[in-house]
């Protein structure tokens, strides 16, 4: 089974709360001051951490106008190149000590995805917890290993892999000494359609990867992240933004801090309901069995009148004899008067 991790000060994993992550993106609209007031709203909205990314146009691809760079995958994006997408969503890496010093302040954690070795560099000088390796990179066995030799968690999605991609990934991280993974089950469409979520797949990932396992979610909506948790998902991103009224490449499936909280108050109340495998009543639990059915007498009897299938029934309440002595006791007769409404107990049979 999965083992848990540390990220900073929090553990995250199977014997802990569902860690849920509030990721940035694009959604700073290129103001800090909008970043920095993000961080703040994801932590009054319930997050357990900020996830910011750290690329810059030219270190994710190159400035080129030819129909390979154009972006024509069905996308909110298409019509334009890859270039100008990451020019325009890009965060200015000189934001990111403000942005992680706010972050501390509100008790969340703060990490990132680096899409290049640069970008891990500029990350372990600010000795950031964790890492997380984006749906797309997943496959760029080179990065994963120089991040996984870091010896810090790595948090991979995967969006566009397929079994063989997973396994390579793994396997980067472990030649590099690194096992405190988890996967993220994700759908790289934007938004995702609901069909496409396949969210039995959590429960796979934790039994056939050995992972921790949890989901990046690109739905519309709040409900996907919720029923995850059900299934296992002990990790949970979702794209935050003030305002979806901002715009921005990401703002059509990011959800506003109302959004998140109902989130995050839902997925809490999931965690407390799950509990644990159990078949022993609860303290409420037994006193509402009191309420169940057992054997009552119905009519008054004298002393020595028969149990009869008139007089005596199965009924609610629950304080007579278990309604699997009905047949037993049925001839059997009272050693004293009863009167209706008694429960039939041992003691009143002769």
């Amino acid at each position: 089974m999965p083992e848990n991790i540390k990220i900073k000060n929090t553990v995250v994993g199977e014997d802990a709360p569902v860690f849920i992550v509030a990721e940035l993106s694009a959604n700073h609209n290129k103001s800090i001051r909008i970043a920095l007031d993000t961080v703040r709203a994801a932590r009054d909205s319930g997050a357990d951490a900020i996830k910011l990314q750290h690329y810059k146009p030219d270190t994710i691809t190159i400035d080129c106008n030819n129909e390979y760079f154009q972006i024509t995958q069905g996308t909110p994006w298409d019509g334009t190149t890859l270039y100008k997408l990451y020019e325009n969503a890009y965060m200015p890496w000189e934001w990111t000590e403000a942005i992680m010093k706010t972050a501390d302040e509100c008790g969340l954690v703060c990490f990132s995805s680096p899409f290049d070795s640069t970008a891990v560099d500029f990350l372990e000088n600010l000795d950031v917890p964790a890492y997380k390796i984006a749906s797309y990179e997943i496959t760029d066995v080179p990065l994963l290993e120089y991040v996984a030799a870091k010896n810090k968690p790595v948090i991979i999605s995967m969006g566009i892999a397929e079994l063989n991609d997973i396994t390579g990934a793994l396997d980067a991280c472990r030649r590099m000494n690194n096992y405190d993974i988890a996967l993220l089950k994700c759908t790289s469409s934007y938004p995702a359609p609901l069909e496409e979520i396949n969210l039995n797949t959590i429960p796979d990932i934790r039994e056939r990867f050995g992972t921790i396992a949890g989901i990046s979610d690109h739905t519309m909506g709040i409900s996907i992240p919720i029923a995850s948790v059900a299934l296992g998902a002990k990790i949970i991103e979702k794209h935050f933004i003030m305002d979806r009224s901002l715009g921005g490449p990401d703002a059509a499936f990011s959800v506003e801090p109302k959004e998140f909280l109902d989130m995050t108050k839902a997925i809490r109340d999931v965690e407390k309901a799950l509990g644990t495998v159990t078949y022993e009543l609860s303290e409420k639990g037994r006193k509402s069995r009191e309420h169940s059915r057992s054997l009552f007498v119905i009519m008054d009897l004298e002393k020595g009148d028969a149990i009869t299938g008139e007089n005596v029934k199965s009924i609610r309440p629950g304080f007579g004899l278990h309604p699997k002595y009905l047949r037993t006791v049925i001839g059997k007769r009272v050693n004293r008067k009863v009167l209706r409404g008694t429960p039939l107990t041992w003691e009143i049979l002769a």
